[in-house]
């Protein structure tokens, strides 16, 4: 039996950048609830929220120091039930963001553990004993240094943060935390909301806490296989999700398992097993470094993709994750660079955001957009270092300076690939503030781009493609056809999709440079085209591309 996500077309909101709506700079729920028609214009269905609990804001909402509660910066509990009232009168549907791996050190159960041993509370979190002033291991943190820090007062005892240090981890071996984020998870779902995105679920499980990563330094190491995807990850993740979809049969879970490899993506959607209905990974992006690298670190040095590869990698998760288990579909998130600075085309911009959306999204699976990129924009600037308050950005910056970059190369570096710049508020209008807000924003970040309000008034922009696949995806041919890669070039990604009689080709030159392709015969026979990018054109056994040009052909069985 279908479920209402087979359909999705999902879009993320980071609710900081998307809408202010009481003049303080930040975007907030009243403003995504302001601005609830301009999905169903796009044609999307389906919202995913950035976390909005309430927060020290520390890692920008993933650090919850309650559950229950609304963040203020982001509005009420009375805001939440309105947008999610407006938002189903919409047909549009809506996902929280929770997070199932940590919480924040102003969290009341880690303030309780902070107590020490014989408090309730204490094992709600992962401690171990250090030795003589020695970490009790040497694992790193994805936020740079030790996954360790020191008890504020008791000596050689020490709390892990996978990630930022007052980002505490929980401990799922402990099955009153199980209890506790079911719980939480079910308060939402009795609220209205249709889905839960898992962040991080796949560290709910850690290894040995006094077993080395072996290590040819005495820097702490990221050991990923230490809490990452362990054995015990499925039966935690089972067991939530019965718990939630008890009472909650029709509840989307779609999981960010950022490392998981395809066959590990097929075990967290398996079918009947309460395990997730859909997965985010991170390993769909292959990359080359752009340039010849020197000894600086890779972290903040510009990628490309490796198209090779991706085509591999797209055809191993397209054959394997086969129905009913679901794919997932997207270019980036809040923890990635823009598309457009990554993937797109500086000499031709536009057609490289619509082509580039084109492929991906007219695959198998189920599309998730990151708010912006259906306006094409790319990361934003930020005026300097300091401005990212991130120590991952100081140790590359070290190394570069050290290697003999100047300081205007190393800024530039960073803006192009930092997670930050790419998630400046969203300009809906040219008005002082871009409409976004009457004041100075959250996030000082310069940003070129065409707004809302012109794309959405210029048929030919990136924001009226958009609107035209997802009208195509929605169809049957693109929510239930095979799919099949077609390695005609290596400048070209094309694959079909079949349903019945009716076959699509979706072609898109993934170059700055004009080609043309022979085609096999089935598709010289007129096929119609339905939507194209750029310059297009087909004789009987050819067909020629423009840079960065794509088109959708159909044809059906019998057809001349």
């Amino acid at each position: 039996m279908a479920a209402w996500y087979d359909q999705a077309i999902i879009y993320q909101v980071y609710p900081k950048s998307f809408k202010d709506s009481n003049g303080d700079g930040i975007g907030d729920l009243t403003g995504i609830t302001e601005k609830l028609d301009y999905f169903t214009q796009l044609g999307v269905n389906t919202l995913w929220l950035n976390p909005i609990f309430r927060s020290p804001q520390v890692d920008n909402g993933y650090d919850v120091s309650d559950f229950y509660a609304i963040d203020p910066q982001l509005g009420t509990l009375a805001d939440f039930k309105a947008l999610i009232e407006a938002a189903h009168r919409r047909g549009l549907r809506i996902v929280l963001d929770m997070v199932l791996n940590h919480t924040s050190d102003q969290h009341p159960w880690f303030q309780g553990a902070l107590q020490g041993p014989k408090n309730p509370y204490y094992n709600y979190y992962i401690w171990a004993h250090g030795a003589d002033g020695q970490l009790p291991n040497n694992w790193g943190s994805f936020f740079g240094g030790s996954v360790w820090a020191q008890h504020p007062t008791v000596a050689d005892r020490y709390y892990f943060h996978l990630f930022e240090r007052r980002m505490p981890d929980l401990n799922w071996h402990n099955p009153q935390v199980r209890q506790e984020m079911t719980k939480v998870a079910n308060y939402w779902a009795d609220l209205g909301i249709d889905g839960l995105r898992l962040d991080a679920f796949i560290h709910l499980a850690k290894a040995d806490l006094h077993q080395n990563y072996p290590s040819d330094g005495a820097d702490p190491v990221v050991a990923e296989g230490m809490f990452a995807n362990l054995p015990a990850v499925q039966p935690y993740l089972a067991e939530f999700v019965a718990g939630v979809k008890a009472n909650h049969p029709d509840l989307f879970i779609l999981g960010e398992a950022a490392s998981a490899t395809v066959n590990l993506a097929a075990d967290y959607t398996r079918p009947a097993a309460n395990m997730a209905d859909a997965v985010i990974s991170f390993r769909y992006f292959p990359t080359k470094p752009r340039a010849k690298r020197d000894a600086v670190p890779a972290d903040y040095q510009p990628q490309r993709l490796d198209w090779l590869a991706f085509r591999q990698v797209m055809t191993d998760w397209q054959q394997t994750l086969l129905p009913p288990r679901r794919l997932t579909l997207y270019w980036g998130n809040h923890d990635m660079a823009r598309v457009a600075t990554r993937m797109g085309s500086h000499r031709y911009p536009q057609q490289s955001a619509k082509s580039l959306a084109t492929l991906m999204y007219l695959q198998r699976g189920l599309p998730v957009l990151y708010y912006g990129d259906e306006l094409g924009l790319s990361n934003g600037t930020l005026a300097s270092l300091a401005a990212f308050g991130d120590p991952t950005v100081t140790a590359f910056a070290n190394a570069a300076k050290a290697a003999g970059w100047s300081s205007e190369r190393i800024l530039e570096n960073v803006n192009a690939t930092h997670k930050l710049t790419a998630r400046a508020p969203l300009p809906w209008s040219d008005d002082i503030g871009h409409g976004f807000s009457k004041v100075a924003p959250w996030l000082a970040v310069s940003q070129d781009g065409t707004p809302v309000s012109k794309q959405m008034a210029d048929p030919d922009s990136v924001w009226h493609h958009y609107q035209q696949l997802f009208a195509l995806k929605q169809t049957p041919l693109f929510t239930r056809g095979n799919w099949q890669l077609q390695n005609w070039a290596p400048w070209l990604y094309a694959y079909t999709r079949t349903l019945g009689v009716e076959t699509a080709l979706v072609v898109v030159n993934i170059s700055d440079t004009r080609h043309t392709v022979t085609v096999p015969r089935a598709w010289a026979q007129a096929p119609v085209q339905q939507l194209t990018v750029g310059a297009v054109h087909q004789t009987a056994a050819e067909l020629t591309l423009g840079p960065w040009s794509s088109a959708v052909l159909t044809i059906k069985k019998g057809s001349k």
